[in-house]
């Protein structure tokens, strides 16, 4: 049987509720230890998780976490504005992919 993977998303609950009515699976948190538990549990106990959205103003707190995963090509990690606006972070790291990727930074700064 195959297994379908799966797409989900962490963040503050006005973040996430848009994504929980497309369809994905949704993670609402309140603080940075809510968020590494979601994020642990969707990519070491569940593991079905293709892409992983995270809101912007909970990478500090995960980013440890995060780092285990950004080479690997499952489950792609992608950083997304909340509810404040963007901090910059997500396309920073956008741009730190592509790099790793191609050797270059082609998006610019």
């Amino acid at each position: 049987m195959i297994s379908m993977l799966k797409i989900g998303v962490i963040g503050g609950n006005e973040t996430v509720m848009g994504f929980k009515a497309l369809g994905i699976e949704a993670f609402p948190v309140d603080n940075g230890e809510q968020a590494l538990a979601a994020l642990k549990y969707m990519t070491r106990e569940s593991g079905d998780y293709a892409i992983i959205y995270v809101e912007e103003n909970l990478a500090d707190a995960l980013a440890s976490e995060m780092d285990r995963y950004k080479d690997l090509p499952t489950p792609a990690i992608i950083l997304i504005p909340g509810r404040e606006g963007s901090s910059g972070r997500g396309l920073q790291a956008l741009n730190e992919a592509v790099e790793r990727a191609v050797g270059t930074n082609m998006l610019g700064d």
